[in-house]
């Protein structure tokens, strides 16, 4: 009675776990993650904020123009003594003063400062994009792999469901040898045991594909719950050419023109600093109207207005070593990017490298795996038949189905971490 409830359960969860599922591809999986993902929407908008601040204006090339303007009412004692010996005197004079005006200002010459924090600027928003994309590839290997884990414990299953049809036909077998008095009680007992011990394998694998599932929904930015099917099968077709992603590497891998691009930022900052010995020239026009009135005092009224033209020039004599100390540190600064620079290029070089020995190595374990699981299928079919004949022991059966689960459990993940590292591999060059 255990065993049909248990055969009934997993014939349950099967059906609500695949039911009106749409099958989705390892393409679409990846596109769906790219539309939605929150942290590529961040790391979108973190490059766009590089965009927008990549000005000429930012960077200090353009004039600045504005208009100002102030009205000031006062009530003044007014107590003037005038040099031809006359005096004015008064209380509560109210006075108004109006002051408006254009102003110009446009930096001419800093020592060509705002040209190279232009260049930078360039640089800062191409590192955005890079940062960007350096994302995406995260991403996508991670979705990429999330997918074939759902078929990986998608496989696990069915591998679970062979043995259990295996065990369904022995204990067939052993219950009709039991009752022509041809085996022990114990041997069916025991095949009932493995029977059922499989069906919960079953339904402890049905929850794990569930959570597989809800990982995968996580990184589409999908409801957790969102019923989807995967392919049955990893394909592995990819044969990597290694002299061409040692070519391709330090050229395309984002985390290295991550780092190349703040190497090119701190040499830009050096070049800034250097120019604050450099004295600044700046131009100031404009045009400006003053008017003022006043009930007492020697001038009643007056009214100015006209254009304005001028200039400043500002000399750094001295600066207290600050211009010193700020070049010294935006040099250790570029010289710390360019050990950065080197340091992820041997990072990742060696992450190459250990990518394509796992690669290699998993590929001849498969290769291996594959042939050995044909043998114990072989195995088992013959005892089977020998057990149908009564030839050999429910025991030797129960040792050739345990074999060939664990050679079919191991051929699932040879081939899963194969097509992990061919994945990395990818990622590596961002050829995904």
């Amino acid at each position: 009675m255990n065993k049909a409830f248990l055969s009934i359960l997993v014939i349950l969860l099967s059906f609500s776990v695949s039911r009106a599922q749409k099958m989705l591809t390892p393409e679409e999986a990846v596109s769906i993650t790219l539309k939605n993902n929150y942290d590529i929407q961040i790391a979108r908008t973190a490059a766009d904020i590089d965009k927008v601040n990549n000005t000429a204006g930012n960077a200090g090339i353009l004039p600045t123009a504005g208009i100002t303007g102030s009205d000031v009412y006062n009530i003044n004692n007014v107590n003037q003594h005038l040099s031809n010996g006359s005096r004015i005197t008064a209380s509560d004079a109210d006075a108004n003063t109006f002051n408006a005006g254009v102003v110009l200002d446009w930096t001419l010459f800093d020592g060509g400062k705002m040209f190279i924090t232009k260049k930078k600027l360039n640089e800062i928003e191409n590192l955005g994009e890079v940062q960007f994309k350096d994302k995406v590839m995260q991403t996508m290997y991670d979705v990429t792999i999330a997918y074939f884990n759902v078929v990986k414990q998608k496989q696990q299953l069915e591998s679970y469901n062979e043995v259990i049809n295996y065990n369904r036909e022995r204990v067939k077998i052993l219950q009709a040898s039991f009752n022509a008095g041809l085996s022990p009680k114990t041997d069916l007992l025991q095949a009932q045991i493995d029977l059922n011990v499989y069906l919960e394998n079953a339904i402890d694998q049905q929850t794990v594909i569930i959570a597989a599932k809800r990982s995968l929904n996580q990184l589409m930015a999908m409801d957790v719950d969102s019923p989807f099917d995967v392919q049955d099968s990893i394909v592995l077709n990819y044969v990597p050419d290694k002299n061409d992603l040692a070519k391709k590497l330090f050229s395309t891998n984002t985390s290295v023109l991550s780092f190349q691009k703040q190497v090119d930022i701190a040499r830009l900052s050096l070049k800034e600093f250097n120019t604050l010995r450099f004295p600044v020239l700046t131009f100031i026009g404009g045009y400006n109207i003053l008017e003022s009135n006043t009930s007492a005092g020697t001038v009643i009224s007056n009214r100015t207005f006209g254009p304005q033209i001028g200039g400043t020039i500002t000399i750094p004599l001295y600066e207290a070593g600050n211009i010193n100390r700020q070049i010294k540190s935006a040099r250790l600064g570029y010289q710390s990017a360019g050990f950065a620079l080197e340091s992820i290029k041997q990072e990742i070089n060696t992450q190459l490298q250990n990518a394509l020995t796992e690669f290699e190595n998993q590929q001849h374990l498969l290769k291996i795996e594959r042939d050995n699981t044909a043998l114990v299928k072989e195995n088992l079919d013959i005892s089977m038949q020998r057990l149908r004949l009564g030839q050999t022991t429910s025991l030797e059966v129960r040792q050739a189905q345990e074999s060939y689960e664990d050679s079919h459990t191991r051929l699932i993940n040879f081939e899963y971490n194969t097509k992990v590292a061919e994945t990395k591999l990818k990622q590596l060059i961002a050829g995904l």
